[in-house]
C-alpha cells in the first residue's frame, strides 16, 4: 500500500476516523504514524477534556483511550462515551498491570484493549475491525431512522406515478369519512396496504381486523364473522367474540370478498345496512360501530351479473371504489419500490444494501411483473441475500433498445387485454393508427399470443 506523510502530533485531521487519547508524547505520535500510513485518519490529544471538544454526537469514528490519563481516567470516560452512545467502540491502551481492569471494562461496554508495548501492526489490526464495526453500525442505524419515518402516506404508497399520486389524494380524502370502501386490483398490487393506511388515517380508535374470506370454510364463516355463545353448537365451549365485534370502532378489511358464500352475503349484507350483529346462540341484537373496507382480484360487476355475487351488496359496498393499477402500468415506480424494498431488507438482514447498476433497473423496467409489488419486494430481498435468479431477465445486461422493445410489447399486450382483444379499441387508446399497431402486434409476436 502506497505510504503517504503521517500528520504530526495533535494535529487537526478533517472528520478524522480514530481519536487517541494518550497523555505520552511519543506514543500518542506513533499510533498516528501507524494509522496513517494505513491511510486511517486519526487525531491525538493529551486528555479527556480535550476529547469532549472532539467527540460530539455526530462523531462516526473510533475512540483509543489510556487507562491512565491526567485529570479524568480513561476508564470513566469510557463509561460516559458508552453512555453517550452504546454503539460506540472504545479502545483502551493499558499497561500489564491494568490488564484484569480492561477486561472488566469489556463487560462495561469497551470494545477492545492494547497491553503495552503494542506494535503498530497490532493497533492497525484493531483499529480496523473497530472501524468496520462502526460503519456497518451506522449504516443500520440510518436505515432505521429512514424506515421509522414512514408512517406518512407518501412513504407507504410509493411511487411517483400520476396514477399513484391520485391514490393517495383519494385516500386522504375518504379515509376520515365513514364511507365503506372497495378496494379492486391484481394479487399482488397492496390493496391490504391501502386498507390499513385508510385505517391509520381515519382517526378510527378501534383496531383493524382483517379476515380472508377465500380462506375460510363456508362451516365457520357465521361463527369467524359473528361470533358465538357457548353451547351454541357442538364444542362451542366458550363464547367467542367475532369479527365484526371485535372491529368496533374500527375497520373490518374483508380480503377476497368474491368468496363470501351466497348465504352469508345475505347476512352480511343485513349487518351493514343496520350495523348490529346477533352472535351464534344468541337472540340478542348487538349495535357495532365499524367500517367495511372489502377487496377483490375479480370483476365484481361480472360476478353479479352472473349471479355469483350479490347484486345489492356489491352497489352497498361500492360506496367508495380504489382501483389499484398493476406494476405493468406504472413502470416509472419500480426503481423507487425496488430501492425500498432493498433498504428494507438490508435492515431486516444486517447487510449493508447492495449496489442497484443501471443493467439491474433495466432488466426491472423490461420485465412484466405479473406477481406485482409482492413479486418486486421478493425479488428485492433475493437481490440483498445474493441469491441469483433469472425471473426477471438473462444475466446477460439488456440493451436500451432492447429494454424499449420489451417495454413496448407489454404496454402493448396489456392495453389489448383490457380492450378483450378489440385491437381498433386498443389503437385508439394507444393514440397511433390501427396499422402501426397491427405492425407491432406482428413484431413482437402477439397475434399468436
Amino acid at each position: 500500500m502506497p505510504h503517504q506523510r503521517p500528520s504530526p502530533a495533535g494535529a487537526a485531521a478533517a472528520d478524522p476516523q480514530v481519536v487517541i487519547i494518550e497523555d505520552d508524547a511519543d506514543v500518542r505520535l506513533g499510533c498516528i504514524q501507524a494509522l496513517a500510513l494505513e491511510r486511517i485518519r486519526a487525531l491525538g490529544v493529551e486528555s479527556t477534556e480535550k476529547a469532549q471538544r472532539l467527540l460530539g454526537p455526530s462523531f462516526a469514528g473510533v475512540v483509543v483511550c489510556d487507562i491512565r490519563l491526567p485529570g479524568q481516567d480513561g476508564l470513566s470516560y469510557m463509561r460516559e462515551l458508552v453512555a453517550q452512545d452504546a454503539a460506540l467502540p472504545v479502545i483502551l491502551i493499558t499497561g500489564h498491570a491494568d490488564v484484569a481492569t480492561a477486561v472488566q471494562a469489556m463487560r462495561d461496554g469497551a470494545y477492545d484493549f492494547i497491553e503495552k508495548p503494542f506494535t503498530s501492526q497490532h493497533l492497525v489490526e484493531v483499529v480496523r475491525r473497530a472501524l468496520e464495526k462502526r460503519t456497518l453500525t451506522l449504516e443500520v442505524r440510518g436505515l432505521k431512522k429512514q424506515l421509522a419515518g414512514l408512517g406518512s402516506l407518501e412513504s407507504r404508497v410509493i411511487g411517483r406515478s400520476p396514477v399513484v399520486g391520485q391514490l393517495r389524494q383519494t385516500i386522504t380524502e375518504v379515509a376520515a369519512t365513514s364511507a365503506d370502501v372497495l378496494i379492486l386490483g391484481e394479487t399482488g398490487t397492496g390493496k391490504e396496504l391501502v386498507a390499513r393506511c385508510l385505517h391509520d388515517a381515519s382517526g378510527r380508535r378501534g383496531p383493524f381486523v382483517a379476515l380472508n374470506c377465500g380462506g375460510l370454510p363456508e362451516t365457520l364463516f357465521d361463527s369467524e364473522i359473528f361470533g358465538h355463545e357457548a353451547g351454541a353448537f357442538s364444542g362451542a365451549v366458550k363464547r367467542r367474540i367475532g369479527k365484526i365485534e371485535h372491529a368496533a370502532h374500527g375497520t373490518l378489511f374483508l380480503d377476497e370478498i368474491e368468496s363470501m358464500p351466497i348465504p352469508m352475503q345475505i347476512k352480511f349484507l343485513r349487518v351493514l345496512q343496520e350495523r348490529t350483529i346477533e352472535r351464534l346462540g344468541s337472540n340478542q341484537q348487538i349495535a357495532v360501530d365499524f367500517r367495511v373496507v372489502a377487496a377483490t382480484k375479480a370483476d365484481l360487476a361480472a360476478e353479479s351479473a352472473a349471479g355469483r355475487f350479490r347484486n345489492d351488496l356489491y352497489f352497498r359496498l361500492n360506496v367508495v371504489a380504489l382501483e389499484l393499477p398493476p406494476l405493468r402500468a406504472r413502470r416509472e415506480d419500480v426503481p423507487l419500490l425496488f430501492e425500498h424494498f432493498v433498504t428494507q431488507a438490508a435492515l431486516r438482514h444486517g447487510r449493508e444494501p447492495p449496489e442497484i447498476t443501471e443493467a439491474t433497473i433495466r432488466e426491472l423496467m423490461a420485465y412484466g411483473w405479473p406477481g406485482n409489488v409482492r413479486e418486486l419486494r421478493n425479488y428485492a430481498e433475493r437481490h440483498v441475500l445474493g441469491i441469483k435468479v433469472s425471473s426477471t431477465a438473462n444475466d446477460r445486461p439488456v440493451p436500451l433498445t432492447e429494454a424499449v422493445d420489451l417495454f413496448e410489447k407489454s404496454l402493448i399486450a396489456e392495453e389489448l387485454r383490457r380492450q378483450h382483444g378489440n385491437v381498433l379499441r386498443a389503437a385508439k387508446t394507444l393514440s397511433m393508427a390501427k396499422s402501426t399497431l397491427f405492425d407491432k402486434i406482428k413484431k413482437h409476436g402477439l397475434d399468436e399470443e
